[in-house]
C-alpha cells in the first residue's frame, strides 16, 4: 500500500464538497478523476498530497513513500535557467555526490599518510555511491536534457531564464521537475493542459513506463483511455469508484443511475405509504403503537438522493447562418515576422464550405498565429487574404476569458452580445452551456476558469455564423462541457478552423488537419487518427507513401478537398441512417418486452405477492424511461438525416 485516504470529508464554508471518500492505491494503480468544475477534484488531490488537511477522516502513508503533485502555481518573474531549475529535481544525487568527493578526498589522505581506511568510512562510500548508480547519478545530465526535449524546449530554451516563458512553458518545466524526481505517487491535476500533441504523446510514453501508482484529473477523454484503470468520481458530494477503464466508467455510471432510480421510487411508494397510514390513524388510540412505530422507522430510514442528472444530455443547438459561397477564405503568399523571427514566408492557405480544418505542431511553430491571421484579428507583412462571398467569422481565444466583466452576472454577460430578439432565449442557451438555475445569477469574478471559457463561448455562439476560428476552445473544460460543445459543432453546417490538444475532440470534428512546422504546412485529409497513421507510415522505414504535398490554394488540391467534403458527407449520411436503423430495432423490442410486462403484472399468482409486483413495476418504469430516450435519440437522428439529405 503505498496511499490510502479513510472516510475523508472536505467542505468550503457551508458547502459541502464531499463525503466518506474511501481510496487505496498501490503501485501500478491507475485512477482518473473526473466530475463537473467545482465538484473538489483539486481540493481532493491536495489532501491526497498532505498540503491540506481534511476536515474529517485521515490519510495514511508510509513514511518512506514520497508522493509528489503537479504543482499548479509557479512564481513567473523568477531569473533561474530552465535546466537549473529542472535539475533542482535531482538535487539528492548532487548531495550524493559531493558526499562521495569528500570521502573519496578522506579516503585519498589516508591513503598517502599510509593509513587503512576505516570499515566504517569504506562502507559509508560503498552505500553513497550504491545509492548514486541506482538513483541514475552518472546519467543524470542526459535524463534532464531527454525530458525537456520531451517537452518541447529545443535550441537555446533550456538555457533561458525561467522570467523569459508563459505561464503555460512554466507548467512544462513544474511537470519536467515532477517526472525526474521519480516519486512513488503521482497526483497529476491536467498534466496535459499546457502540452501540444508532440509533447502529449511523448508524456503517455513515459507515464506508461513510470511503475508507481497515478491519481489524475482530466479532461482529455483519449488520455483518461490510455491511461486509467478505475475512474473515481466525484458528483453532488458523492465519491464513487469505478473499476475499469473509461469506457466502462461510462457503461457502469449508466446502469447504476438506473438502479438507483429503480430503488428511489420503490423507496419512495414504500414512504408514501407509511405516510398514509400514520396520517389516517395518527388520532386513533388502537393504533398508536404503530403509529409511533413506522414515524421512528422513518426517520432512521437513510433516504436515497439521486444527483441532478447530467447536463451532458442536453443538445446544444447552434443557430443556423446564411449559406456562404464556396470558397469560405484564402490566404495567399502571406509573410509574417515577429522582429528577427520570419514566421511565414509566402505560404499559401485556403478554406472551403464545410471544411472543418485542424492545425496542428508543436508550440511555436506558427499555428496561433495562422489562426489569428485567417480570423482577421492580425495584421500581416505581405500577401492577400480573402474572405469567400458572405462569409461571417466568429473568433475564440483563450484571452477572451480575460475580457468578461467581473461585475457583471452570467446572464447579464451573455446580454450583452444579444439582440432584443435573443432575449427570450438567453436562459435556455446559458443551459445547453451547463448553467442552471441559480449558475446565471453568479457574478462572473466567482467563476472558476472552466466556468469563464463556458461563458466566452456561451456569447460566440450565441450569433449566428458561418465560419467558426477557435483557439483551443476545451482548455480548462471537464469532460462533460467537452462532450456539449463537440456535440453541438458536430451538428454546425459551417466551415471551422480550430487549435486543439484534446484528441477526441480533433477525431470527431476534423476532415482536414493541417500540420505548422518551420513556417511550412503540410495538409492531410482525414481526423486526427488518419493524420498520424499518415506521418508514422511515411517515417517507417521502407514507407513507399509519399509525404504529404504542402497546404496550398491550387485548383487541384480544391477539387481532393470538395470530394473529401463529399465522402464525409456520405459517410456522414451513412452513418446516420444505420443509427437510425438500429434504434427502430432496439424501441421494438423495449416495447415487447414492457408489453410482456404487463402480461406478466395480469397473472394473478404474480398480482399477490407484492415484493415482485414491485420489482416488476420498477423494471416497466426503467424501461419507459429507456423508450422515450431512444425516441428522443430517434428524433434527433431523423432530424440530422433529413439535413444532410437536403445538402446531397
Amino acid at each position: 500500500m503505498l496511499l490510502r485516504l479513510e472516510g475523508i470529508s472536505r467542505s468550503v464554508g457551508t458547502r459541502l464538497l464531499f463525503r466518506d471518500v474511501d481510496l487505496t492505491l498501490n503501485r501500478g494503480d491507475r485512477v482518473g478523476l473526473v466530475g463537473p468544475n467545482g465538484a473538489g477534484k483539486t481540493t481532493l488531490l491536495r489532501i491526497a498530497a498532505g498540503i491540506d488537511p481534511p476536515d474529517s477522516g485521515r490519510r495514511v502513508a508510509p513514511r518512506d513513500v514520497r508522493i509528489a503533485m503537479l504543482n499548479q502555481e509557479i512564481d513567473p518573474g523568477r531569473t533561474t535557467s530552465v535546466r537549473d531549475e529542472v535539475s533542482s529535481a535531482l538535487s539528492h544525487l548532487t548531495d550524493l555526490e559531493d558526499e562521495m568527493r569528500k570521502l573519496e578526498a578522506e579516503m585519498e589522505g589516508l591513503g598517502r599518510q599510509g593509513r587503512d581506511v576505516p570499515n566504517d568510512v569504506a562502507e559509508h562510500y560503498d552505500r553513497a555511491r550504491v545509492a548514486f548508480e541506482f538513483g541514475g547519478g552518472f546519467e543524470r545530465e542526459a535524463r534532464v536534457e531527454r525530458v525537456l526535449a520531451g517537452l518541447g524546449f529545443h535550441g537555446e530554451a533550456p538555457g533561458r531564464p525561467l522570467n523569459t516563458f508563459s505561464g503555460g512553458w512554466l507548467m512544462r518545466v513544474e511537470l519536467a521537475k515532477l517526472l525526474l524526481s521519480a516519486p512513488d505517487v503521482l497526483l497529476l491535476d491536467e498534466p496535459t493542459n499546457h502540452l501540444d500533441l508532440p509533447s502529449i504523446e511523448w508524456f503517455e510514453g513515459t507515464l506508461g513506463e513510470f511503475g508507481g501508482a497515478v491519481i489524475m484529473i482530466s479532461h482529455d477523454r483519449a488520455f483518461l483511455r490510455r491511461h486509467v484503470d478505475r475512474v473515481a468520481e466525484l458528483e453532488a458530494a458523492r465519491f464513487t469508484l469505478y473499476t475499469g477503464n473509461y469506457d466502462r466508467f461510462l457503461e457502469l455510471k449508466v446502469e447504476r443511475r438506473e438502479q438507483l432510480e429503480a430503488q428511489k421510487r420503490n423507496q419512495d411508494r414504500q414512504i408514501a405509504e407509511q405516510e398514509r397510514f400514520i396520517e389516517r390513524f395518527r388520532s386513533k388510540a388502537s393504533k398508536a403503537r404503530q403509529v409511533q412505530s413506522r414515524i421512528k422507522a422513518l426517520k432512521k430510514l437513510e433516504r436515497i438522493e439521486l444527483a441532478p442528472r447530467s447536463g451532458a444530455r442536453i443538445r446544444l443547438k447552434l443557430p443556423p447562418a446564411d449559406r456562404a459561397g464556396g470558397s469560405i477564405l484564402r490566404l495567399e503568399d502571406i509573410h509574417k515576422s515577429y522582429g528577427e523571427k520570419k514566421v511565414y514566408e509566402g505560404i499559401d492557405f485556403f478554406v472551403r464550405r464545410g471544411d472543418r480544418i485542424a492545425l496542428a505542431g508543436p508550440n511555436g511553430a506558427g499555428k496561433s498565429t495562422l489562426l489569428r491571421i485567417a480570423a482577421g484579428n492580425l495584421d500581416f507583412d505581405a500577401g492577400n487574404r480573402e474572405l469567400g462571398h458572405n462569409v461571417k467569422v466568429a473568433f475564440y481565444a483563450q484571452h477572451q476569458l480575460d475580457g468578461l466583466n467581473a461585475s457583471n452576472t452570467v446572464l447579464e454577460e451573455l446580454a450583452t452580445a444579444a439582440t432584443t430578439d435573443d432575449v427570450p432565449r438567453l436562459r435556455g442557451h446559458l443551459g445547453a452551456f451547463l448553467f442552471s438555475g441559480d449558475d446565471v445569477k453568479k457574478r462572473v469574478q466567482v467563476l472558476s476558469g472552466g466556468e469563464k471559457a463556458r461563458l466566452a463561448l456561451a456569447k460566440l455562439l450565441l450569433r449566428p455564423v458561418n465560419f467558426l476560428v477557435l483557439d483551443e476552445p476545451t482548455n480548462h473544460l471537464d469532460v462533460m462541457a467537452c462532450e456539449v460543445l463537440e456535440d453541438a459543432l458536430r451538428g454546425y453546417q459551417g466551415a471551422m478552423l480550430f487549435i486543439s490538444h484534446d484528441r477526441e475532440f480533433i477525431n470527431a470534428l476534423a476532415t482536414r488537419v493541417v500540420e505548422v512546422v518551420d513556417g511550412r504546412l503540410t495538409d492531410y485529409l482525414g481526423n486526427y487518427d488518419d493524420y498520424r497513421r499518415r506521418v508514422d507510415s511515411a517515417q517507417s522505414p521502407g514507407s513507399s507513401l509519399p509525404q504529404a504535398a504542402p497546404a496550398a490554394a491550387t485548383a487541384k488540391h480544391e477539387r481532393v478537398a470538395a470530394r473529401a467534403q463529399a465522402r464525409d458527407q456520405t459517410r456522414r449520411l451513412e452513418r446516420v441512417r444505420k443509427r437510425l436503423s438500429t434504434l427502430e430495432l432496439e424501441i421494438a423490442a423495449m416495447e415487447e418486452k414492457l408489453e410482456q410486462l404487463g402480461w406478466r403484472l395480469g397473472d394473478p399468482e404474480v398480482y399477490r405477492d407484492g415484493e415482485r409486483v414491485r420489482a416488476l413495476e420498477a423494471e416497466r418504469d426503467t424501461l419507459r424511461g429507456r423508450i422515450a430516450a431512444a425516441y428522443r435519440d430517434w428524433e434527433a437522428a431523423a432530424a440530422e438525416q433529413g439535413e444532410l439529405e437536403a445538402e446531397a
